[in-house]
């Protein structure tokens, strides 16, 4: 249980941010990183870094765990679902985003901040979607 409790904090805590950045910070970074797009996507990785790091590692330890030992209500579909929605949240995340932002540290391309913007829809609804079937798991 207590793994999952572990895991459903911090998916909701990635839930949060995730549309925060999705509908906040990457539209913002779309703008200001053209006049500034080194500091800008350089700044945004340094800072986001010590937040999602904690919370990305404990949503995968607790995932791997609840693979092995889920609580008896959470069925097994669950957690094979919820952790497929987390590898499809970092995944997207190390092929699709960081490129993206890596790009954006080099040079403003109005058509790589248009790409980061619509590509994290992908993170946006695996997180979210992790996070209801997660809930579910805690209400069950």
């Amino acid at each position: 249980m207590t793994a999952l409790v572990v895991g459903s904090v911090a998916t909701w805590a990635m839930v949060g941010l995730i549309w925060m950045v999705q509908l906040v910070h990457y539209p913002m970074l779309a703008t200001y990183s053209a006049t500034t797009p080194a500091v800008a996507a350089a700044e945004h990785q340094r800072r986001i870094s010590w937040v999602v790091g904690p919370l990305m590692l404990a949503e995968g330890v607790s995932a791997l765990i609840l693979l092995v030992d889920r609580p008896d209500a959470m069925p097994a579909w669950n957690a094979w679902v919820s952790a497929a929605l987390l590898g499809v949240a970092l995944t997207s995340t190390v092929l699709v985003q960081v490129p993206l932002h890596g790009r954006l540290a080099e040079r403003h391309d109005a058509q790589d901040a248009a790409r980061l913007i619509s590509t994290n829809w992908v993170r946006t609804a695996a997180w979210s979607m992790r996070g209801l079937l997660l809930a579910i798991a805690l209400a069950g």
